[in-house]
């Protein structure tokens, strides 16, 4: 990377900034969350080596300009990694994973405020530009961690039901951003339904969303094969084939 950047080197390398990169950060990323979906090994490996590159990328940028460099970045990690492990490192004891993570919250609110950073509200060390539905779900554990959550699962479900009569309620009055709040309520109930229950919202999100493309892709092909297009098929046509999907597709895919 630094002959890359160097005079004589690359010119689109030459060429790239902090904020010129984040995009890529981005795109490497769920390229990675795509391979582990289909548990592809060989595309994984692949696109980690694509994930690293950022890092790497990024890190040279910060050396030219004398911030710091790849292997302060490394450091910072090792130091830190031992730092909030003492039940390995140290003579701390942690029997569970849960305990592992108190300890983990705890030791970073002790570090801030040796840097003497202010004491932060509890929701602020969740990104607000994480995709929304990460962000609800990070928002969600952390208030849940308060005691301020449902009782239970039924609970969630009863509150489901609410919000579901409430957009109802909104959709009747004709009131367009009465409807996008309801609907937002709806969507953050989802998600703490998702972790009463012990799932990953944006896994369980993704299996569905390739579900769908899957099954869609077979009524595409099933229409071409037809010879009709998709308003002569009709939705009845097309929802014969969606089940014919469902019947040749069986038991769920590993990863979806």
């Amino acid at each position: 990377m630094q002959r890359l950047r160097a005079p004589g080197g690359c010119p689109w390398d030459r060429e790239q900034t902090f904020d010129s990169l984040k995009p890529y950060l981005l795109e490497e990323t769920y390229e990675v969350l795509d391979s582990i979906d289909a548990r592809d090994w060989p595309a994984l490996a692949e696109e980690l080596g694509d994930l690293l590159l950022q890092p790497v990328f990024l890190a040279q940028l910060a050396r030219e300009e004398g911030h710091f460099t790849i292997d302060d970045a490394l450091d910072e990690i090792v130091s830190k990694l031992i730092r909030r492990h003492p039940h390995i490192f140290g003579d701390t004891e942690a029997a569970t994973a849960a305990d592992v993570k108190r300890n983990w919250d705890r030791i970073k609110q002790e570090e801030k405020s040796a840097r003497g950073k202010a004491p932060e509200g509890l929701l602020d060390s969740v990104s607000r530009s994480a995709p929304a539905l990460a962000e609800a779900a990070a928002i969600s554990v952390k208030a849940a961690r308060t005691g301020f959550d449902w009782s239970d699962a039924p609970a969630v479900v009863e509150k489901l039901h609410e919000e579901l009569a409430e957009i109802e309620e909104a959709r009747a009055g004709g009131d367009t951003g009465k409807i996008e709040d309801e609907i937002g309520d709806l969507l953050f109930t989802v998600v703490n339904l998702a972790r009463v229950l012990g799932v990953d919202p944006e896994q369980a999100l993704r299996k569905t969303n390739a579900k769908f493309r899957r099954r869609f892709g077979h009524l595409e092909r099933r229409v071409a094969e037809s010879g009709k297009s998709f308003e002569e098929t009709g939705l009845e046509g097309m929802e014969e084939f969606w089940k014919e999907a469902k019947r040749l597709e069986g038991p769920a895919k590993e990863g979806e």
